[in-house]
């Protein structure tokens, strides 16, 4: 199998679910071979959650909000490892590499990873020799990041770090995959994710009027036209940035799918394009991945599933991203020993059930909880107040924010308890938190009691609440039961005020 995670990869943007405002060429290609999943839906948001989805297939939300593989749990690798399957990750993605991300990668047979990228302290100084070129002027992150630095040492296109991910992944088909052992190449490629940096031709091709330092990294929050924040160009050009990123990525994607087919790979490999999350663009007027409910333009994502044997064609049953998981454990015919919330995919690629779940759960810890089934999504937010609120880790971490020293996370303490994870008796320190707390800034300043509930079947772009309403009793009691059904903890019950 060879799975390739692009992130923050815009379903809605994508020629094959029936966009046209940027170019995919090879999305399309690989599109034309394959099954095409219209109902999957993110699971753990943002990064590092969905990779631990993915790579752990228990849902990570519930109970922390970023973190690394825990000592009651494996990456599949581990069991792919024991059964003799040859294993390879290619990536540029920073997070893996930085505390709360760190152990994703080791159990890997091989892995490959590329330099350069958003928060990667790769350069401690920028390039003096080559200032300018391929690199347009643009506007520094703020506060700065380390790749405002790394990108002036890029010299063409294909020093970016999405470029050389992908070179790097049709290199190892071509002449690293094993010839008859069973393999799994997992690409996970951080572009189209921020910054929106492109050389030309790609930086001009949506916005070629445009003058002055390209804005690359987009803002996060809500109400961003209305309060001022961007300026209506500004938030054009910056959706425009992200095309070209988008554009960009997928023609050295081609790259990858020109070493399937060189290599008669298509005839007995899975080929699987996935993402972790989608991003907003202006859409609701809404930037980045900011605290509000979980849209669908953040969390249904595209899935193309490319399978040896199995005509290209439309899949409309519910599916997300633990589901992924489920599926390699299915193909390699190995099993996780902690719990796993995932159903694999096979028996509907192979046509054997029209569905393999009948809901899902989707969020941010410390945020709004989503549950979606085939007719409805009702996000339910904190009653009263955010509390009470507990972080559930051995490996104790929240995403990395540079130049955020204040966001950084505080140790357990004396509040602290031993517990247990749902299917373990590995103990595991379950910090409590109390108004007044430094929370990590996913939980902070979080909508309370505003619920909403959107008919998916008349209404799929979630524009009529229909929360309040007698259909809100029904959405209620399935959250509850999905809750309750996955062990969630207590704490998340009572703060959604569903005890």
């Amino acid at each position: 199998m060879v799975v390739v995670l692009l992130d923050s990869l815009n379903r809605h943007l994508l020629g094959p679910y029936g966009a046209s405002e940027f170019d995919t060429p090879n999305i399309d290609r690989l599109a034309a071979r394959s099954l095409r999943f219209t109902r999957h839906l993110a699971g753990s948001l943002p990064c590092i959650p969905a990779r631990h989805d993915i790579l752990c297939g228990a849902l990570d939300f519930l109970w922390k909000p970023w973190g690394s593989v825990e000592v009651w749990e494996d990456a599949i690798t581990a069991q792919l490892a024991d059964a003799g399957v040859t294993t390879a990750l290619v990536t540029d993605h920073p997070h893996l590499f930085e505390t709360g991300g760190e152990n994703y990668h080791t159990d890997f047979t091989a892995w490959t990873y590329l330099r350069g990228g958003e928060s990667d302290p790769w350069r401690t100084r920028g390039d003096p020799s080559w200032a300018g070129a391929p690199v347009l002027p643009a506007a520094s992150a703020t506060p700065p990041k380390p790749y405002d630095l790394s990108r002036t040492w890029f010299r063409d296109e294909a020093d970016f770090p999405g470029p050389r991910t992908m070179t790097a992944a049709a290199d190892w088909l071509r002449h690293q995959a094993p010839t008859e052992d069973r393999f799994l190449l997992f690409v996970d490629e951080f572009d189209p994710h921020e910054p929106f940096d492109t050389p030309e031709p790609w930086a001009s091709r949506y916005d070629p009027g445009w003058t002055g330092p390209r804005l690359i990294w987009p803002p996060y929050g809500s109400r961003i036209v209305e309060t001022g924040v961007l300026t209506a160009d500004q938030a054009r050009h910056v959706r425009a940035n992200y095309g070209a990123k988008l554009s960009m990525i997928d023609h050295w994607l081609g790259t990858v799918l020109d070493a399937m087919d060189d290599t008669d790979r298509w005839r007995d490999t899975a080929f699987v394009l996935c993402t972790d999350h989608g991003h907003y663009l202006g859409e609701r007027d809404l930037f980045g991945k900011p605290n509000v409910p979980v849209y669908r333009e953040l969390g249904h994502i595209p899935l193309l599933v490319a399978w040896p044997g199995q005509p290209a064609r439309q899949v409309d049953a519910l599916t997300t991203s633990v589901d992924l998981h489920a599926t390699l454990a299915d193909v390699f015919g190995v099993r996780a020993a902690h719990r796993t919330h995932g159903r694999s995919l096979r028996p509907l690629i192979t046509g054997e059930v029209p569905a393999v779940r009948d809901h899902l759960l989707c969020g941010v810890w410390g945020r709004q909880v989503q549950v979606v089934d085939a007719h409805r999504m009702y996000s339910r937010a904190p009653v009263g107040s955010n509390f009470p609120l507990a972080l559930w880790s051995n490996r104790w971490s929240t995403m990395p924010r540079p130049g955020h020293p204040q966001h950084r996370l505080p140790r357990p303490d004396r509040r602290a308890e031993l517990a247990t994870m749902p299917g373990s008796d590995v103990p595991v320190i379950c910090q409590p938190f109390a108004p007044g707390d430094l929370l990590p800034f996913h939980a902070i300043d979080v909508e309370t009691d505003r619920h909403r509930l959107f008919d998916l079947d008349t209404d799929p772009e979630q524009a009529v609440d229909l929360a309040g309403s007698a259909a809100e009793r029904d959405a209620v009691d399935l959250l509850r039961h999905a809750l309750v059904a996955v062990d969630a903890p207590a704490e998340q019950l009572q703060r959604l005020g569903l005890e």
